[in-house]
C-alpha cells in the first residue's frame, strides 16, 4: 500500500505529532481467542468524534463485516469518566460529547489465522490491522502508536513492519492508511535477519520471521531457499524497492490449524499455511514467490484505482490482470529460475493455469478487465444464494498468468533479446519508482514505447486485454519445446463431476455452458436416475457407464428436476483437459533452437551465480 511518507512526514506539524491515535492491547483470555483494546484520542475538537470498524482490507477487494467481531464498546473520558456512545450504524459508534480525549475500549474475538481476518490463542496473536483496530474518523492523517502487552511468561516477541520505538512492544506509523497496512505476529517465532545491497550500494534488511513446528536447522534450510526467491526477483527489476524503515519482513505462519493464505504489504508479508516446515519447505515458496513479487508489482507498482485504499467500502479495479495475474506469473517462473522447478514441474504448473483459463466458459463472457472489476463478489465475500460464477467468473489469478505467458512468448519470439522482463523494468521505472499510479492506458503505452511497435501492442491489448481473445498457446509453447495436448484423449465426459448423495447421484454444481450435462438441461440440483438404461446409485455405477462408451456416443438419460422426471439424450464428448509436456517427456524432437529458447526464459537471471 502506498505510504506517501517522503511526502506525508514533512507535512505533519510539531503540534500535530503530538496528536495521534494510542492502543493499548493485552490478551487475557487468549485461551477464549479475545483481546482487549483501549484506544486513546487526543487533543480532539469539540464535534462529535465517530469510531469506526473497517469493511475492507488492504490485499482483498471484498467487504469483510469485522465489526461483527468486537463487543463491549465503552467510551470514557481522559480522567475516566464514561461518555455517552451511539451506535450510528454496524460498522459505527458516535460519541455526541467529549472533551480534547476519548478513550474507546472494546473486547476483540479473533479465531482465524489467515491474510485477512484475526487469531488469538496461548500460542500466538496474528494481527490484521483492520481486523482489529477500530479507528476515528477525520484522524487518518495523525500519526498512530500501539502498545502491546503480551501474556505473561508467553516468550512473544513482535514481527512487524510498523517503525519500532526504544520500548520492545511499542510501535509506530505515520498515519492510519500505513497502521492499517501493517499486519503484525507475536509468538515465540524464530527470526532470520540479512542484508542486500542495491545497486545505489544502499543496505536494506530482509527478515524472516517464522512460527512453525520444525527444527532450527530446517529455519537455516527454508532461509536459504526464499534468499534464491529474492534474488532472481530482484535480478528481474534490478533492485530492490527502496523500503520504509529500510527493512522488508517475511510474517510466516506455518502450523495445523491454519488456514493457507499470504497477503501482500507494503514493507512485508503475512503468509500463513498449515504445512509443516519440516517436510513441505518447497511448498511453502510458491506463496512466498508470490507475495515478494507484489513488493513491487502492487504495492509501489499501484493502479489508479486501487489509490488511495478505501476501508469503507468494496475497492474494485479493473487492473487485476496485471496486479495479480501477471504476479502469479512471476511467481511460479522465480521457482523455475531459482532451480526448485525442472521442465517437466513448471510444465504442470502451466497447465493448471491453462485449463482455468481455455476450459472456463467465464473467458468468453468478459475480459480481462471486466473479470478483474468482479473481485468483489468474489475474492473471499460471501454470499447465500446460488450464482452462475462457474459460467461467468475466470480468477483474473491464471487469466493474468497466462496473459502474461502469451505476451512474455511473443515478445521473446517476434522480437530481437525483449522479453516481458525488461516490459517490467519499464512499467518499474515508469510507475514504480516514482509511485505514479498506472491505468490500463498507461501500460499499453509503455508496451508501444519498449517494443517500437504500436500495431503489435495495440493488437495486444484489444485481443488479450480489453477483449477476451485466447493467443495460440500451442504454437507460443512449442517455441520452448513444450507441447500443449489433450491430456485424456478419447476419454468420454460429460460435465463436471458430480455427487452421491444416500443412494441419488445428484448434480452438485450449475452445469458448464457447452458440456453434454449443460446441452441435455441439466443442472444444480437435479438427481440422476439412470444413464443408457442403466440405474445411478452411486459414483461407481456413473463412472461404469462411461467406461463404455466413447466420445460421439448418444444415449438416453433420465433424470428428475425438482419432483419431476424428464428423459433426453445426451452426447460424449472427449475430455476437455489439456496438459504441457516437454517435448522430451513426449517422445517430441527438442531442437538446439527449443533448448535455447527455454534457457534463456527459465534460466536464472543471477549475474554473479
Amino acid at each position: 500500500m502506498k505510504t506517501l511518507l517522503s511526502c506525508l512526514l514533512l507535512l505533519v506539524t510539531p503540534s500535530l505529532r503530538a496528536q495521534g491515535t494510542r492502543y493499548e492491547v493485552s490478551f487475557p483470555n487468549a485461551a477464549h481467542h479475545e483481546a482487549e483494546i483501549v484506544a486513546t484520542f487526543s487533543q480532539l475538537p469539540p464535534a462529535p468524534l465517530r469510531v469506526r470498524m473497517s469493511r475492507s482490507s488492504p490485499g482483498r477487494y471484498a467487504t469483510h463485516e469485522f465489526a461483527k467481531n468486537i463487543y463491549r464498546v465503552k467510551a470514557t473520558d481522559g480522567g475516566g469518566a464514561p461518555l455517552a456512545l451511539v451506535r450510528a450504524d454496524p460498522d459505527t459508534w458516535e460519541i455526541p460529547v467529549h472533551g480534547e480525549t476519548v478513550k474507546v475500549a472494546y473486547t476483540l474475538f479473533g479465531n482465524l489465522t489467515d491474510g485477512t481476518y484475526t487469531d488469538i490463542d496461548p500460542v500466538h496473536a496474528h494481527l490484521n490491522m483492520p481486523a482489529t483496530f477500530l479507528w476515528a474518523k477525520g484522524l487518518e492523517n495523525q500519526p498512530v502508536t500501539v502498545a502491546f502487552q503480551p501474556p505473561a511468561s508467553a516468550g512473544w516477541k513482535v514481527a512487524t513492519q510498523l517503525k519500532p520505538t526504544e520500548q520492545p512492544y511499542v510501535f509506530t506509523a505515520p498515519h492510519q492508511q500505513y497502521f492499517m497496512d501493517s499486519p503484525t505476529e507475536l509468538s515465540n517465532f524464530s527470526l532470520r535477519e540479512w542484508t542486500v545491497a542495491n545497486p545505489d550500494r544502499k543496505p536494506l534488511t530482509l527478515r524472516l520471521a517464522i512460527h512453525h513446528d520444525g527444527t532450527e536447522g530446517d529455519v537455516d534450510e527454508y532461509l536459504g531457499m526464499v534468499k534464491k526467491v529474492v534474488r532472481e526477483q530482484q535480478a528481474i527489476f534490478g533492485e530492490l524497492p527502496d523500503y520504509d524503515f529500510g527493512t522488508y519482513t517475511f510474517l510466516q505462519d506455518v502450523l495445523p490449524g491454519n488456514d493457507g493464505d499470504g497477503m501482500e504489504h507494503r514493507n512485508s508479508t503475512i503468509i500463513s499455511d498449515n504445512a509443516s516446515l519440516r517436510t513441505d519447505k518447497q511448498a511453502l515458496l510458491s506463496t512466498v514467490a508470490h507475495e515478494f513479487f507484489h513488493g513491487w508489482n502492487v504495492e509501489r507498482i499501484r493502479p489508479k484505482t486501487l489509490e488511495p485504499f478505501d476501508f469503507e467500502r468494496a475497492n474494485m479495479s479493473g487492473e487485476l490482470w496485471f496486479a495479480e495475474g501477471f504476479t502469479n506469473y512471476y511467481g511460479e517462473l522465480t521457482l523455475a529460475r531459482a532451480g526448485f522447478y525442472d521442465a517437466q514441474r513448471y510444465a504442470q504448473s502451466l497447465s493448471g493455469q491453462l485449463n482455468a483459463v481455455l476450459n472456463s466458459p467465464g473467458t468468453y463472457a468478459f475480459s480481462p478487465v471486466e473479470m478483474s472489476q468482479q473481485a468483489p463478489f468474489v475474492d473471499a465475500a460471501t454470499a447465500v444464494d446460488p450464482t452462475n460464477f462457474a459460467n461467468v467468473f475466470t480468477s483474473y489469478y491464471p487469466y493474468g498468468c497466462v496473459v502474461a505467458l502469451a505476451l512474455d512468448l511473443s515478445l521473446r519470439a517476434g522480437f530481437r533479446n525483449l522479453t516481458l522482463d525488461d516490459y517490467l523494468r519499464a512499467v518499474w521505472k515508469a510507475h514504480g519508482k516514482t509511485e505514479k499510479p498506472y491505468t490500463v492506458a498507461d501500460l499499453q503505452q509503455l508496451l508501444i514505447n519498449v517494443t517500437r511497435d504500436s500495431t503489435f501492442a495495440n493488437a495486444f491489448f484489444r485481443q488479450h486485454v480489453r477483449g477476451h481473445e485466447v493467443a495460440d498457446y500451442r504454437a507460443l509453447l512449442a517455441k520452448a519445446g513444450l507441447l500443449l495436448r489433450k491430456a485424456r484423449p478419447g476419454v468420454p465426459y460429460l460435465g463436471q463431476p458430480v455427487g452421491v448423495e444416500g443412494e441419488r447421484v445428484v448434480v452438485t454444481s450449475g452445469t458448464l455452458v457447452g458440456s453434454p450435462l449443460y446441452q441435455a438441461g441439466l443442472d444444480r440440483g437435479d438427481v440422476i436416475v439412470s444413464l443408457d438404461e442403466v440405474p445411478l446409485r452411486n459414483a461407481d455405477d456413473y463412472q461404469t457407464v462411461l467406461a463404455k462408451h466413447q466420445p460421439g456416443d448418444a444415449v438416453n438419460i433420465r433424470y428428475e428436476h425438482r419432483g419431476t422426471t424428464r428423459n433426453t439424450s445426451i452426447t460424449f464428448v472427449e475430455n476437455p483437459l489439456l496438459e504441457v509436456v516437454p517435448h522430451e517427456n513426449a517422445s517430441v524432437p527438442l531442437t538446439r533452437e527449443m533448448k535455447t529458447f527455454r534457457a534463456n526464459w527459465l534460466g536464472s537471471k543471477v549475474a554473479d551465480k
